[in-house]
């Protein structure tokens, strides 16, 4: 799977970051309106200046922070895959067989009182009356 500059575009942060648009940031309400010839430059150099800083911070800390994300998800992925994987796994192992343990106990003491309880109450019989 390669990554051309094509294949920059699909990425949605990166389309999110670059909606932003000086109306976005800036924008005279209704009633309020500086001069043209400000809001033109204005908008050039709000533009421009997004612009060539996103290149130049780009390329000042774009190496090193996808060096710093990529060894961030390979240390991610390394106790992901050989320590909470594995030790969940040997987790249900072993309590697979207390609650073996605990279902035979709980059959065997809690079944027959509960049930024992259950007939008792079986009788009850309760009736609603509506006195108008």
């Amino acid at each position: 799977m390669g990554y051309g500059l094509q294949s920059k575009v699909n990425f949605r942060i990166a389309a999110e970051a670059d909606t932003i648009d000086f109306e976005d940031v800036i924008a005279e309400p209704e009633g309020t309106h500086s001069f043209d010839g400000i809001w033109k430059a204005s908008f050039t150099t709000f533009t421009v200046m997004k612009y060539w800083f996103y290149r130049l911070l780009t390329a000042i800390f774009g190496i090193p922070m996808a060096v710093i994300w990529g060894i961030y998800f390979a240390i991610l992925s390394f106790l992901h895959i050989w320590v909470v994987v594995p030790c969940i796994r040997s987790y249900l192992i072993e309590i697979q067989c207390i609650s073996r343990v605990y279902s035979i106990g709980v059959h065997t003491f809690c079944d027959p009182l509960f049930e024992a309880i259950g007939k008792m109450f079986s009788h009850i019989r309760a009736t609603v009356r509506k006195e108008i």
